[in-house]
């Protein structure tokens, strides 16, 4: 665990790694106590795009930890930056909340759901049929699909819930597209977190609880990796995969602690 200590960059996920819905989840509160004592540069960076940083701050502050919203990159804002440096001047219809609709205003992506260049497709709690139909019919009318993430599911307080990948499949399969994930374990989103730490790959671990998302990213990005098992991987399913983590712990927790 000492490779642990040693590095320079922490980037961990959120969503069962940090709570579960509005639950902190044990050991969190010393993990980023230890960060900020031992002055490691951090970044939490979710793949879900429901929230803008601001909001996770907030988030976090109403759980008792008080993290400035510098240290938060979120799915959204990958994808706002990612259609910014494709297309200057696009729009898109987005399905999802206020996270990647704000991410997009931010960076001048205007709404359309007459004739967009883009479909966005994030996760959101108001997700219905209209808006399926309506994304369908823009994709075969020309719009690119995009996915603001690859989960097929996220942990919550009641357990597992679907995420973006479970609520674009209907558009793909509908339209016969595949759509485009920015989100881990994309590079574009683990690159952008690497420069805001300002550290080198080698200097960096990347902390999750998916396999599928989280431990790949680190590998294909040169980053060390820890699994921990407080969301959705086990013991169990890590084995199915043909890669492996560096380190497997029960929660950040375990991190200052060996």
């Amino acid at each position: 665990m000492d490779l642990l200590k040693k590095k320079k960059g922490f980037i961990c996920d959120m969503d069962g790694v940090i709570y579960h819905g509005n639950q902190l989840l044990p050991g969190v509160r010393e993990f980023v106590q230890w960060l900020t004592k031992e002055k490691k540069n951090y970044l939490f960076l979710t793949n879900s795009s429901q929230h803008t940083p601001k909001e996770l701050q907030q988030k976090l502050a109403r759980m008792g930890l008080d993290v400035d919203e510098s240290h938060f990159y979120t799915s959204a804002l990958a994808t706002a930056c990612f259609l910014d440096t494709q297309a200057p001047g696009c729009s898109a219809y987005v399905v999802g909340e206020h996270g990647i609709l704000n991410a997009l205003y931010d960076k001048g992506i205007p709404y359309n759901d007459v004739n967009p260049d883009y479909v966005v497709v994030g996760e959101s709690s108001a997700y219905n049929l209209e808006q399926i139909t309506k994304a369908i019919r823009l994709v075969n009318g020309g719009a690119k699909l995009i996915g603001t993430n690859p989960d097929l599911t996220a942990p919550a307080e009641a357990g597992i819930v679907p995420a973006c990948r479970a609520l674009i499949a209907p558009i793909e399969l509908a339209t016969d597209k595949n759509a485009y994930f920015v989100g881990k374990p994309n590079p574009l989103m683990m690159r952008t977190g690497l420069r805001m730490l300002g550290v080198h790959s080698e200097n960096a671990v990347m902390i999750g609880d998916r396999m599928d998302t989280d431990i790949i990213a680190g590998i294909e990005t040169g980053l060390d990796t820890v699994l921990v098992l407080s969301g959705v991987s086990t013991r169990e399913t890590c084995e199915q995969y043909p890669y492996r983590p560096r380190f497997i712990l029960n929660g950040v927790g375990e991190v200052p602690e060996n």
